[in-house]
């Protein structure tokens, strides 16, 4: 049996999250095979981890030697087999439940025994992600915030089966990443930051449609008097509301709880841009 190496990180899907992921690993030192269906997206990726790094070199912050050698950590690839000698794979494709269960069972033939695989999901059950491979104990959920090369934190998410080994091993690659991990101790939909923020968002959302406030101030009351960083509309936009959506539409089937149920005004916004009646996707470019 093979040995598999620890600093070799597989990243599979090359989108905003995974790509920003293998560029995070790069820059940390790590080895990275990136994957995705093909070169385009693949292309796109190393475009934007340049684009980051040259804006680092104009503040002075890296040099053109330290970008080359970065970008050289990175090997892109369209063939999952690649992923062999990697000793971590962090899942990072479409937020569905049966395509990553597909992608684990693919991984799990693919990988040697010993390694690790993780999924960046927001609020998926990584015990049900985990069923679909032979080493439950070694699948755990690794929840990096976008952007990944900036933002601190990392949950690290238990599964039924996920073995003390897995968490601890996740816990340290996360500090190795230069993040800050915290430890979910139980698979619940949602983990800790969604399930605290997407109650927020709908509690939002409902404050508007009662006519309570805008969604500019109800923004600027949550800057100013929560002190948070930016408000709940400007993070729904920055996300995706369709992303929001959807976690809302999983809490709501998975706690059969109305708090989660998505507001009407919600729906005709992402319907709207979805018919093509508007130019985005956000509350500041559409009036209901």
């Amino acid at each position: 049996m093979n040995i598999v190496d620890k600093r070799v990180i597989g990243i599979v899907g090359a989108g905003t999250m995974g790509g920003g992921i293998a560029h995070l690993a790069a820059l940390s030192g790590f080895t990275v095979i990136l994957w995705d269906l093909n070169e385009t997206l693949l292309n796109k990726a190393i475009d934007r981890m340049n684009g980051m790094m040259n804006k680092s070199i104009s503040k002075g912050k890296m040099t053109e030697a330290e970008k080359d050698e970065t970008l050289a950590r990175v090997t892109t690839t369209t063939e999952l087999g690649q992923m062999e000698r990697a000793g971590l794979v962090i899942e990072a494709i479409v937020e569905d439940l049966d395509v990553k269960k597909e992608m684990f069972s693919r991984l799990d033939d693919i990988l040697q025994p010993d390694a690790i695989i993780a999924t960046n999901t927001s609020s998926m059950s990584i015990t049900a992600i985990a069923e679909a491979t032979k080493r439950q104990d070694r699948v755990a959920g690794m929840h990096f915030f976008n952007p990944p090369q900036i933002m601190k934190l990392v949950e690290v998410v238990r599964g039924y089966k996920t073995s003390d080994d897995t968490v601890a091993t996740l816990m340290s690659i996360s500090r190795d990443l230069g993040k800050e991990p915290i430890e979910v101790k139980k698979d619940s939909p949602g983990f800790i930051v969604n399930r605290v923020m997407i109650p927020q968002f709908i509690e939002a959302i409902r404050l508007v449609e009662e006519g309570v406030a805008s969604p500019e101030d109800v923004d600027k009351a949550v800057t100013l008097g929560l002190n948070y960083p930016m408000g709940p509309f400007t993070l729904q936009d920055f996300a995706g509301v369709d992303i929001g959506m959807h976690v809302m539409d999983y809490f709501y089937e998975e706690f059969k709880d109305d708090r989660f149920a998505a507001p009407l005004s919600l729906k005709r916004l992402i319907r709207a841009g979805r018919l093509g009646k508007k130019t985005g996707a956000g509350w500041y470019d559409y009036n209901s």
